[in-house]
This record gives C-alpha cells, structure tokens and sequence, in this order.
C-alpha cells in the first residue's frame, strides 16, 4: 500500500463513504465476504491507484479509516468469498461492485458485453466520495402545498427541454435546462404546483435492449438509490439537481420523484453483477420456493417483470430504501415520492399487507411525516392489484379513474354512473370516512401509454420503433381516431380531436382527487402512436415546443381549466357532511340531473343507452357571501346535441357561462347569464356558474 494511504479501523457508522479532515471512513454491508477490497481509482483515466483489504468488521459490516483520501476520489469494491449461486452467494472478484451507499457516480452505467467478461473494471462506473453536505431545509422554504393544491404535471428531465429552442445547447436535457427562464415561466403559467420527474436515480439500460442499439430512456432500472444520474448534469450531478429543485421551489413548483425499489438493473439468473448480487445476493432478492418448500436460489422472484424483486422487508434492505427517502428529503430537498410498482413494497416479503414493515416505518419517521406518498398500487406478481388498499396516508395512481373517462368520452356506453363515480373522488375505491377524497390520484394519460394527442389521434398502437414486431405495450387503449389513424388534414376529423381533448382536460381538472398531467399534453405532443416509449431517446419522447394556432388554443385551454380548478374550493376538495374522514363540511347539496331536469333516480344510472347528465355543487356559505360557490357540470357523450333545463335558482341568482368545451378557443367564452335551458352539442362538457344578480 502507498505511504500515502493509512488505514486504521474506522467505524461501522454511517454506511457509505464519509471523509473528515484526516481522510475518509468507508463502511459497508457484506455479511458472507472473505474479505473486502476497496478499490481507488485515478479520476481520468480510471486505471487502479491502490486495492486495500478492508481488516476490520464489526457484525455484518466491513469498515476502516484511509487517511490520503479526499471527497472527488474514484472508488469501487471487490468482495472475496464463496461463489455458490444454489446456495444463494454469488461473490466474484472480477465484478467491480458500485457501493450502494454512494452519493455520485463519475459517468452513466452503460452495458458493454465486452467489458464485462471477466474483469468488469471499466464497465463499471466508479463511485465518488462526496462531502456531505448541509440539509436541504436549513436554506431554503418548500412551497408546502396542500393535498388539494396538488396538480401534478410528470415530465422527464431530458426530454422536457432537449428541444427547447430558447434553452442553451449544452443545457438542452439537464437539470440545469430546466432552471432556464423560459422553462420555469411556461410551468408556471400553466399552472401546475408540482413537477413528477421519471427516475432520476442512476440507471443501467438492460442488456438486451442495449444490444439493440436502443436505450432505457424513462430510466426505471436503478442501479444507485442515492445517486443523481450522471446524464442529466453537466459537471455535478448533486449540485446541479439540487439547483434546479431551488429554481422550482422559487417559482412555487414543488418536486416529486418517481423511485424505483422494486427492481434493479442486474435482472435474473444471469444478469450483470454491479452491486447488490455482488454484495448480498440471498438477502437483497427475493427468491420462489421448490415443491419441498426450500428457497430455490435458482429462481428469482420477479413481481416486477424485470428479472428480479427487491426483499424490502429484509432489515438491511429496508434500512438501505428508508435512507435513500430520507436522503432525497433532507440533502436534495424533494416533496415526495411516486413509488413504481408499490405494491411488492407492501409485500412482507410475499403477500401485500396494509401493515407490511415498509408503510409502518414509513409512518413513523419523524422525515417523512409531511412528505407526499403516491403509489403505483400494483405489481405484476400474484395479489398484485392494490388499488384502494393502501394506507390512509398515502395517495394512488387510479387506473379505473383512467379507464372510465377514456371509455365515457369515446362514447362508450353504459357507463354514466361508473363516470360520475369517478368525477367525485372514486368513492367505491376510497371510502368515505376511511380515506381523504384526495386519495385517488386522477390521470387520463401516464408515461406508459399514449399522449393525450395520441388517445384522440390512433385507434392503434404504433410500437414499430421498439424493435419487437409491434407486440409490446398495451393493447386495451381505449382510444379513437375519428376517421384516420394518425395524422390528417382533414378539418372536420381535427376538430373532434381537439374537441375531445378539451372534455379529457377538463374532466380531470374538475373532478375529486389529484390531477395528474402528462407533460407535453399541453403541447399537444404526439409520440406517433407509440404506447410504450420507453427505449426512445429522440423526438418521439422529446417535448415539442413549436406551437401552430390550434396547438396554441388548447394551450390557453388547459391554463384556464387549471386556473379554475385553483380558484375554487369546492372543484378542488368537497367535505361532505356524510364523510367524517375531516371534521366539517362545504358542501350543501350535490344533486345529479337528468337533461330534462329531473332528478336522476336509480333506474336512470343502469340505462345503458345513458350518455348526458348534470351534476350540481352547491357551497355551505351564504349565497350572497363572496365566497360562495354554486356550480353546474353538465356532461354529453353521446353523438347529438341535447337540450338541459336548468335547476332553478333562488331569487336574485342567475347561472353564467364559464366553460363550454364545443368552443375552440377561450376567447369564445363570454360572461353571459344563461335562462333555464342550455343545449350543449355533441361530445361536449359545459361549465356554468350561480351568481347572485346585483
């Protein structure tokens, strides 16, 4: 070993490297190793400085105090011990192995067979000490937006801006591109409070997908659960992520994180070993039974359809996951969490459980009381569906919400009372009293599924692009062309679209739950009739900023839709006098509405050739208080137009015109009061506003 490095015992505490003013402590899990070699490594050429056995342990964990190494040092580990993968212990020297505590990775994990034979040193990214540095909230206020402030707008880091023409080049695709004022000014005149990033966590797109000349572009298969992705950053990834949270939070835009801790990059039985396997394979992976009951290290469990299931509920895996969450909190200053495929989360370690170990911890942690929890709630295991049956703390991705309006406004029928269900918060699902109104996450289109240009735009998917013959990604799109698949020019075609993409947008903006935005929908962004984007970087994915007058119409759409949603209380949360989940209410009636304005009774729900009703939101306040609010959503799906009486009114009040979705451009819309009949055309959705007559 060179004089320049001495090492001493250290300590088993904090996991991960730690440097102080003599050098840097190093400390990690390998219950089963022979020995531990840490590996330093130069940082341009990444050639080996030094390779130091670790002497002391202390339980499960390898540590030891290295004077001669400061924070920006390369390093690695290798572990010596048994390799006996039916018995669980897959150690091998060769692997270079990434340290599951590190903070910053040097550059992108990227898959290259040939590196990987044999010895795996320069396939491998390297970890980088880091200092540690001051909690994110000792310098800095989050926007702290309630629940029922919460619209959630998903993007990708890279995409958002790639092709931005006002953000700089080398900017173009990173954390700091999305600080730039023009990116900044465009989320807040929409309007949304809070920015759902896809993985940012260090990634390793999979083997066969590489060896197709593609990437993993959405980037949900982790190989780091601290570190920034190194392709998002310029120089620093943690400095600059961090600065574009600050530049969000400035703007009053909150920061959520879509994490992934149900899988990792090193797949199944014969997967790469990059970190995890290489470390404590029998303990981080869960693994399927023989027909004797035995485990069967031969077989991975794969809940997540990736190769591999994370054990979670093991106690140095949870320990790892809680750290991460806590991390991501306290030192890069996020709001919350979208958790992929939560419901192998919640398995303890096989079956779901309301109680499982992951949601009991999560509920205690004195970090994690005020942050924002949203689950995926599935997995593709067995008992994988949990819709619904999350703790009460967190909130959940409803698909049922998704496929209910896609269905409704394509025309489909029979489903008016399965659609009003879901415009009040999806009630079935969420029980009153059991769970907030706010637990359903609404979304229309996600990630993983067609844009919202694209729903209107092809009957199809379109998935050529992918390399697989057209057969991946869903099928059950619930979507519609209108006359042509895919583009056109034909004006009557394209002013259904648009038409139904106004009724999409404004039933998630108006209806109970949090509303979850794609974004690039704004944009009118199309993928082409791709549904499962997830191996295209290029402009398939990227966000396209150049606006013709129609994209800019339903632009100025989705901000007024979103506007009004903020500006009212009763579209944002109604507190029902019958749902004792908040002590209190605002709402004095909700009634529901035939067209000729008759109160819909039980038989009126099960009419299957049912597409047009009206549903009324009146406040508790006074009506000639300013605050009151007294609203009336009417509803047509159906291919004809269809006359609405109108509820009567006390005297001195008069219904006004706020939103009608037949009318292409907001600029059509006039404050004038309407008399007790409306006709709302075909495939529409109108807005209308009690006000009291001066």
């Amino acid at each position: 070993m060179s004089p320049r490095y001495q090492l001493s015992s250290g300590k088993p505490q904090p996991l991960g490297p730690c440097p102080d003013g003599s050098g840097c402590n190093f400390a990690i899990q390998v219950p089963d190793a022979n020995s531990v070699i840490l590996c330093l490594f130069h940082p341009d050429t990444e050639e080996t400085i030094a390779e130091i056995p670790l002497e002391a342990k202390t339980g499960k964990v390898w540590h030891g105090h290295l004077t001669g190494v400061w924070a920006g040092q390369l390093y690695g580990y290798r572990i010596d011990g048994e390799n006996l993968p039916y018995s669980g212990r897959q150690f091998d020297k060769q692997k270079l192995l990434i340290d599951p505590y590190a903070k910053q990775l040097n550059r992108p994990a990227i898959w290259n067979a040939r590196q990987y034979e044999g010895d795996s040193q320069f396939m491998v990214p390297k970890c980088v000490v880091t200092e540690r540095t001051k909690t994110f909230s000792e310098s800095h206020n989050h926007p702290g937006y309630e629940l029922d402030e919460l619209i959630i707008y998903e993007a990708h880091v890279r995409g958002l801006t790639k092709l931005h023409p006002e953000v700089p080049e080398h900017l173009q695709g990173t954390y700091l591109g999305v600080c730039q004022p023009e990116v900044i000014e465009h989320l807040q005149q929409l309007g949304i409070t809070a920015v759902q990033f896809m993985p940012v966590m260090a990634f390793m797109p999979e083997p066969f997908i590489s060896n197709k000349k593609l990437t993993n572009y959405w980037g949900y298969n982790p190989i780091s659960f601290f570190a920034p992705d190194p392709r998002y950053a310029c120089e620093n990834p943690i400095a600059e992520f961090k600065t574009m949270v600050r530049c969000l939070h400035n703007a009053g835009i909150e920061v959520i994180l879509d994490v992934v801790f149900n899988h990792t990059a090193e797949g199944g039985v014969g997967g790469p070993t990059l970190s995890f396997r290489g470390l404590d394979n029998s303990a981080f992976y869960l693994f399927e039974r023989n027909e004797f009951g035995a485990i069967d290290y031969s077989r991975y469990v794969n809940n997540s359809g990736c190769g591999n299931s994370v054990n979670v509920a093991f106690p140095s895996v949870m320990k790892l996951v809680m750290d991460a969450l806590r991390y991501w909190v306290q030192e890069m200053g996020v709001d919350g969490f979208r958790f992929d495929l939560a419901a192998s989360l919640g398995r303890d370690p096989h079956e779901f459980s309301t109680l499982a170990g992951f949601f009991r911890t999560l509920r205690q942690d004195p970090v994690m009381q005020d942050i924002k929890l949203i689950a995926e709630p599935w997995d593709i295991g067995h008992g994988g569906y949990r819709l619904g049956q999350f703790p009460s703390n967190w909130s959940e991705c409803n698909d049922k919400y998704r496929d209910t309006v896609r269905a409704f406004w394509r025309g489909d029928k029979g489903l008016t009372g399965d659609f009003a269900t879901r415009l009040l918060g999806s009630r079935d699902v969420f029980p009153k009293s059991q769970r907030s109104i706010l637990s359903s996450v609404n979304f229309i289109t996600y990630h993983d599924g067609f844009t919202l240009q694209d729903l209107v735009s092809y009957a199809e998917r379109h998935n050529e692009a992918n390399g697989e013959q057209n057969r991946d990604g869903h099928s059950h799109n619930l979507s519609a062309n209108y006359g042509v698949e895919g583009d056109t020019q034909d004006n009557h075609i394209l002013s259904i679209r648009e038409r139904q993409k106004r009724n999409f947008f404004a039933t998630l903006m108006f209806s109970q739950g949090i509303p979850h935005v794609l974004g690039g929908d704004e944009l009118s962004r199309t993928q082409q009739g791709n549904n499962n984007a997830y191996c295209q970087d290029n402009e398939i994915n990227w966000y396209q900023w150049k606006l013709n007058e129609r994209k800019q119409d339903f632009l100025d759409f989705c901000r007024y839709c979103i506007q009004l949603r903020k500006d009212s209380k009763l579209l944002r949360q109604l507190s029902l006098p019958d749902d004792h989940y908040n002590r209190g209410f605002n709402v004095d009636k909700v009634q529901w509405y035939r067209p000729d304005g008759c109160r819909k009774v039980e038989d009126d729900w099960h009419d299957y050739d049912n597409q047009a009703f009206a549903v009324e939101l009146k406040g508790s306040s006074d009506v000639h208080h300013a605050d009151h609010e007294h609203w009336l959503l009417m509803f047509n799906a159906s291919d004809h137009e269809i006359k609405f009486s109108l509820p009567l009114q006390e005297s001195g009040s008069q219904w006004s015109l706020v939103l009608d979705t037949s009318l292409a451009k907001i600029s059509q819309l006039q404050s004038t009061r309407v008399a007790n009949m409306y006709l709302l055309a075909q495939k529409s959705l109108c807005v209308l506003r009690c006000h009291a007559v001066a």
